[in-house]
């Protein structure tokens, strides 16, 4: 007998780890479908005009060959105690932090708590956030989260000016602000037309500028009391923005006591490692009566149906989907898994622990300081925190060279100085090495005296809610992370099939080396024979994407999908700049692009002109060539997102294209649906000029509970010389974020991601995507109206179900929503983009069990619609009415006209591993009008419960 071995390969990471059904499974789906194979779907979906002819083209990795490259790339970095500070410091991870939130899937998989019943875990954590930083800070009101420091600054400008009552068109800028957070400033003043004064702070006139931004510390060690400043803005009726260091303010006098408005900074130093640059919670916080005015997340207290407790989102009428090009803001994505992070880092250390880490990096410096200054050295600030300058003359580079042998890393500034910013992990050792380099044996013993004036010392107590004094030892910890996280539904529970989110697997191969110390422990500013490492990955990353999308080049700066859109926007303005050309400034929007793009497009100055869209979803056509028409020689661009944000790929796309390029606009095509293009379709091959890829939808890095993400975008030769530059790299125009590379460390994320799927597997991916869509359609359909199609009947990667219909017999898209969390399942996309409409993204991570299990969950929804639709029970009676069911609903009096059974078990929810919502359906109305953004004192929570 002929032995025959099997055929399948246990390594094929593709095809049997990240593609949820098996090939038989597919047949059985392809049949409900309707099509005889695969690829008879594709070809049924995607036009065949637009198809791209070469296959992608590398290999795939196993998951150890992947594990093994990854440690020969991270060895080509080194990693250096690197004291440049600059808004980067080292810090220490508590390992129970790292273990049970950055490296679990409960927590990082996770999208944003916008259904807040089934995120009440980490709405709770990013309310602790918020309390961390509105006490540290003096202020109010906080917000959770933002990308990045400069960011955040640049973000505070534009609040500044729609808040002050000043008439006057600049805003002051501190010389002493991070060089990067100036940049950052500059780019988002300019097409904005605000004048920037950079200039020193005892040069400011008040009544010329609507606000003024100081930094605090400043950049290079300056610790000054702003209140004087501060006052005379207010005097001008201007906004006072300080922008400053949370573990300084364990020690120093807070923004909010100097009668700052708005304070900004970076939470990175408690407990986020570098990373060479992000991911990190920027923050904001402000005064009570601008909190309305300001952009991000707001994490509110409200009360759920049993008047209880609840968190909640607050305030998001403000969200950009909702206002488009009347935003203030495009901010989309946040910074959460970090936020949570820096949160849990107070709650480890309270505010002693957090006052005693200030005072030994305080202490050291002002040791340091020291002996420096007794070998003859020329030390500035007088007043100081963490940070010196050191002039050193024309000994600079030989100073820079000793530190590096001593495995240092200084700061150099100028031609003549060096900065050394001391942090958390810096201990005698390493300050007997920074000692050396400058040829000085020994270090002076240790005196509590303070390196700045004591009228400076903070008087005010902080984190005094009982939350940030829980006893601290690990199992306490440990169990207090569990209790939040099991109040959550996340990807590690349930699927998550949210229409243009692409909740898709995060493998765990590919989110283990962000972690190691050779990636997670670069500053971003390192010198970058230092980081060979991040070039490599980076540079394999950016040849792969320009593959798969047909772009020529791509900036991997923009560190969220809205910021890849702006930085795309504002490549095109520069292209038109440099040809003469500046008076474009018309940005045709079609209604079906994604919601973000307006707010984007305004963001840069553009003016938006909507498009209509046809009758079955697609871009009006004839619309979109008189409106161009219309703009003639004024059209910058048109922004078009495909497959549509309806699910369905346009045949019309070249011919939008090829219009707006015969008036000489430029072509933005939105990447937030790339899970359909992958293999399949080229942006830049159908006439795209620039697009941004969501990283964190189409290319695996995690949602992170509302982030981190990226949006790296990609864009043809001619506007290759246009894309973000950055101080410390050069390059022409503008930064768009703190770092080089935006949130390097998660760049990996991707790159494993492409390497374990290889060219096919990526293809692969796309198909089952598209054929996992169409399946719940044919499922669905006859139960629930399918919004748009495609001509031949089918959707790409996502479907719209109507829901309206209901409405009449007073069931809401909102009930079903919340009925699906009764069966163990986050509600697909709600109410956009069509009001009324559930928009369903299944991802091609789902086995066809699990989308079974969804639709079993919608088919006896659409049953209870059916029973009220029949008069059998009345809407307000129904369980539709009343999900989602609590254990407190079970165990209650029950007084229902539907039995406990079908309340709290319906068909598609686990029975032993149910999951059971921790409150009923929260009040929305009720958090807005009685706004709490901190946490709130204990004993509210009796009164609530009451």
């Amino acid at each position: 007998m002929t032995y025959t071995p099997v055929a399948y390969n246990p390594y094929d990471f593709a095809n049997r780890r990240h593609i949820g059904p098996s090939p038989a499974e597919m047949d059985e789906m392809l049949k409900a479908v309707g099509v005889a194979s695969l690829e008879d779907l594709i070809e049924q979906t995607v036009p065949k005009s637009i198809r791209q002819s070469i296959p992608l083209g590398w290999a795939p990795l196993a998951e150890h060959e992947l594990l093994d490259r990854m440690r020969q790339v991270a060895s080509r970095n080194k990693v250096m105690t690197s004291l440049i500070g600059q808004g980067y410091y080292g810090t220490v991870t508590p390992p129970a932090i790292q273990r049970n939130i950055l490296e679990n899937p409960a927590w990082y998989t996770a999208y944003t708590p916008y259904q807040p019943e089934i995120a009440q875990g980490r709405l709770e954590a990013l309310l602790n956030y918020q309390t961390m930083v509105a006490d540290l800070t003096g202020l109010p009101v906080a917000n959770a989260s933002l990308l990045d420091e400069a960011t955040a600054a640049a973000e505070a400008m534009t609040m500044a000016q729609r808040s002050a009552k000043s008439k006057a068109n600049a805003f002051f800028v501190d010389r002493f602000c991070h060089p990067q957070t100036i940049a950052v400033i500059k780019t988002r003043a300019l097409p904005l037309g605000i004048e920037i004064i950079e200039d020193m702070v005892e040069n400011l006139d008040p009544s010329k500028v609507f606000g003024a931004i100081f930094q605090y510390p400043g950049s290079y060690g300056h610790v000054r009391d702003f209140s004087d400043q501060i006052s005379a803005l207010h005097e001008a009726k201007a906004i006072a923005v300080v922008a400053t260091d949370l573990l300084a303010l364990c020690m120093l006098k807070e923004p909010g006591a100097m009668g700052a408005d708005i304070a900004v900074g970076s939470a990175q130093r408690f407990g986020v490692p570098m990373g060479y640059g992000g991911p990190h919670a920027a923050f904001m916080s402000c005064r009570d009566d601008l909190k309305r005015s300001m952009p991000g997340r707001i994490v509110g207290v409200s009360i759920d149906s049993r008047g209880n407790k609840a968190y909640r989102l607050s305030l998001q009428t403000r969200e950009q989907h909702i206002r488009r090009e009347k935003a203030t803001s495009n901010v989309c994505t946040a910074q959460a898994l970090l936020a949570v992070m820096a949160s849990m880092y107070a709650v480890f250390h309270g505010p002693k622990g957090l006052r005693a880490i200030a005072e030994r990096v305080h202490f050291l410096t002002t040791r340091l300081a020291r002996a420096l200054k007794a070998a003859g050295a020329k030390v500035s600030p007088k007043a100081f925190f963490d940070t010196i300058t050191v002039e050193v003359g024309v000994g600079q580079t030989g100073i820079l060279a000793a530190a590096r042998q001593e495995g240092l890393n200084f700061r150099k500034i100028g031609s003549d100085r060096v900065g050394i910013s001391l942090d958390e992990t810096t201990d005698e050792r390493v300050l007997v090495r920074i000692l050396r380099a400058f040829g000085i044996e020994g270090v002076p013993p240790h005196r509590a005296t303070l390196g700045f004036p004591e009228s400076m010392v903070r008087e005010t107590d902080y984190l005094t809610h009982p939350v940030f004094h829980m006893n601290r030892a690990e199992s306490e910890m440990m169990r207090y992370m569990r209790r939040l996280s099991d109040r959550d539904l996340a990807l590690d529970r349930a699927m998550i099939p949210l229409g243009s989110c692409t909740m898709k697997l995060n493998a765990a191969a590919e989110m283990m080396p962000i972690t190691w110390p050779e990636f997670g422990s670069l500053h971003p500013f390192a010198p970058a024979d230092q980081a060979q490492g991040y070039a490599e990955a980076i540079a394999d990353l950016k040849d792969k994407l320009c593959e798969i999308t047909g772009y020529d080049a791509f900036s991997m700066q923009p560190n969220s999908g809205a910021q890849g859109e702006y930085a795309g926007l504002l490549t095109i303005q520069a292209y038109h700049r440099s040809r003469g050309e500046g008076h474009r400034d018309i940005c045709l929007i079609p209604v079906s692009a994604h919601g973000t793009n307006p707010a984007s497009a305004q963001m840069v100055g553009m003016k938006v002109v909507v498009v209509k869209s046809a009758p079955n979803g697609d871009v009006d056509v004839d619309d979109f060539r008189a409106k161009a028409a219309e703009a003639g020689d004024k059209l910058a661009a048109c922004m078009i997102t495909y497959p549509s944000t309806h699910g369905v790929f346009e045949e019309t796309v070249r011919e939008v294209c090829k219009i707006t390029h015969d008036y000489g606009g430029q072509v933005y095509i939105d990447g937030a649906n790339m899970n359909a293009l992958v293999g399949l379709v080229k942006p830049g091959e159908i006439g795209g000029d620039v697009s941004h890829l969501n990283l964190h939808k189409t290319f695996a890095i995690p949602h992170g509970g509302g982030g981190p993400g990226m949006g790296p975008i990609g864009v043809r030769a001619h506007l290759a010389p246009h894309l973000p530059g950055h101080p410390e790299t050069g390059g022409k125009e503008g930064p768009v974020s703190a770092a080089p590379y935006g949130s390097a460390s998660i760049l990996l994320i991707s790159w494993a991601y492409c390497l374990m799927m290889g060219g096919e597997g990526l293809t692969q991916a796309t198909r089952v995507a598209i054929l996992n869509a169409n399946y719940i359609a044919a499922r669905l359909a006859g139960h629930y109206p399918i919004l748009f199609m495609g001509n031949k009947g089918r959707v790409a990667h996502e479907c719209i179900l109507d829901t309206r219909p209901f409405a009449e017999v007073g069931v809401t898209v909102d009930d079903i929503a919340k009925r699906l969390i009764d069966n163990g399942f986050h509600a697909p996309t709600m109410s956009w983009p069509v009001a009324g409409t559930l928009m369903v993204e299944p991802t091609e991570s789902e086995t066809k069990a699990e989308i079974d299990r969804f639709i079993t969950a919608l088919l006896a929804i659409r049953e209870e619609i059916r029973d009220v639709e029949k008069g059998e029970i009345a809407a307000e009676d129904s369980p539709l009415h009343h999900a989602p069911h609590t254990v407190n609903d079970l165990v209650a009096e029950w007084d229902r006209k539907y039995s406990r059974e079908q309340g709290c078990f319906p068909p598609g929810a686990f029975r032993v591993d149910k999951y059971w919502p921790p409150v009923g359906r929260v009040d929305n109305v009720y958090g807005d009008r009685n706004l709490i953004c901190i946490c709130p004192p204990v004993e509210s929570y009796a009164e609530a419960a009451e």
